[in-house]
């Protein structure tokens, strides 16, 4: 349900939501079983899991803006941007989020926060310096548009299961690297150190699967949501044009910037506006990707151009 009365809601994106949502809950509680049945304590299982959940989804906003380097900014400090939210709150009619801006030269832009209430919007300042207004308009709207679906929490705790197993997993891979898995040869204490490799070893199996299939899951809905953004954003402002006219700068832009700062923002770009990605053609990259191509998201841009009665 959208929380904007301007911004419809999509039920294609709901539906997908829903899905991704109950799939998430019945594998994390998979998860849980099976360590547990592995002997670990559900004790500490369900604490663990659930400060972390606690922490992910409260302080999603916080620890999101953090690690992009963004800061919440008010209306004397950056009034083009906080002029260019309020039009487009005042379209939308919607509660307008805080406002934030990243001090980086990547051009994206990118919406946190686990309710409408705690949203925050942020630019970048490779963004502001590179587009116009009409083109910074439509991005906004965009991101604004994510807050509006609720979607933005939806994938922080998507996020969360995929997050906690690829981290199991690299502990769990550094612990065999460095001997961790029954390194003692001890006769008296063969039985008990061969019980903990297996322990060791079904939980790393485990985690492994569980980050294949959170990750399928969130990268699939991610897409659709990016689609879904870009659609609602494109009706808002009226202006599809200049929403396709901001991803083919953006874009562009992606491969003027050094690899080392692209690579330091790949871990964020679920909530990017486009990927921090400056590859070209087929690669892993774009295979598993978290956004649509560029060519299918104009495509759509061009399809609504042609819905609102102008020439494509």
């Amino acid at each position: 349900m959208s929380t904007a009365s301007n911004i419809p809601s999509d039920r294609g994106l709901n539906l997908r939501m829903f899905t991704t949502g109950l799939m998430l809950v019945i594998l994390y509680g998979a998860v849980v079983g099976l360590l547990i049945a592995f002997g670990i304590s559900y004790v500490a299982v369900l604490v663990i899991a659930g400060i972390i959940l606690f922490c992910q989804y409260w302080f999603s906003d916080k620890i999101a803006l953090f690690g992009m380097g963004g800061r919440v900014v008010t209306a004397e400090q950056a009034p083009q941007l906080h002029g260019v939210i309020d039009r487009l709150c005042a379209l939308a009619d919607m509660k307008k989020p805080r406002v934030a801006i990243a001090d980086s030269d990547v051009p994206n832009a990118f919406a946190t926060g686990r309710s409408p209430n705690s949203a925050v919007v942020c630019a970048t300042t490779g963004l502001m310096r590179r587009l116009d207004e009409a083109e910074l308009e439509a991005v906004l709207a965009h991101e604004l548009s994510h807050v509006a679906h609720r979607d933005v929490a939806v994938m922080t705790i998507a996020s969360f299961l995929g997050v906690v197993a690829g981290l199991i997993t690299r502990i769990m891979f550094w612990t065999g690297m460095m001997g961790g898995f029954g390194g003692s040869n001890d006769s008296n204490n063969s039985n008990s150190n061969d019980n903990a490799a297996l322990v060791e070893m079904a939980v790393l199996v485990v985690s492994v699967v569980v980050y294949a299939i959170s990750f399928l899951l969130t990268r699939a809905l991610s897409r659709y949501r990016e689609l879904a953004a870009d659609r609602s954003g494109a009706l808002l402002t009226g202006q599809p044009s200049a929403l396709a006219s901001a991803l083919v700068k953006v874009t562009g832009e992606m491969s003027r910037i050094p690899t080392r700062d692209l690579r330091a923002a790949e871990s964020f770009n679920a909530f990017y506006f486009t990927p921090a990605i400056a590859t070209k053609g087929v690669s892993l990259s774009t295979i598993f990707s978290t956004h649509p191509t560029l060519e299918k998201r104009l495509d759509q841009l061009s399809k609504i151009e042609a819905e609102l009665g102008r020439p494509v």
